[in-house]
């Protein structure tokens, strides 16, 4: 994100308020980017527990190496394929909430961008380079 002076010379005030908006932009379009990362994670944990769950089903054993921390514990197969699920649903509901709030900031985005466009048109550079 940039902001350029117009090259013919003529100079265009930047209010206070425009400030608040470049500023405002540039923080919901760093969050954006963090929350791609978050999801991303969280997509690959909810298909790691799918993966694990699945494998878990296959079993033949009663009691089952689960990992808790740092060290491995014998549990038995029900317990551990509940808790499998309960992380899974857990993960899930992150996964939504982190791409609800994805969608939010990206129509807040181009609600600034219309106005900053409108304001400054091609003194100024919104986009990813």
């Amino acid at each position: 994100m940039q902001h350029q002076g117009k090259s013919s010379g003529s100079e265009m005030e930047v209010t206070w308020q425009d400030q608040q908006n470049i500023n405002t932009f540039s923080r919901f379009n760093n969050r954006f980017h963090e929350l791609e990362d978050e999801i991303k994670f969280a997509k690959e944990k909810c298909d790691n527990l799918e993966d694990a769950g699945n494998e878990l089903i296959l079993a033949d054993e009663e009691m089952v190496r689960f990992q808790i921390g740092e060290v491995f514990a014998h549990l038995p197969k029900d317990e551990v394929e509940t808790r499998i699920e309960e992380m899974k649903e857990a993960t899930c509901k992150t996964l939504e909430k982190l791409e609800q709030e994805k969608q939010s900031l990206v129509s807040q985005m181009a609600e600034l961008k219309k106005v900053l466009y409108a304001k400054f048109k091609d003194s100024i550079n919104l986009e990813e380079d």
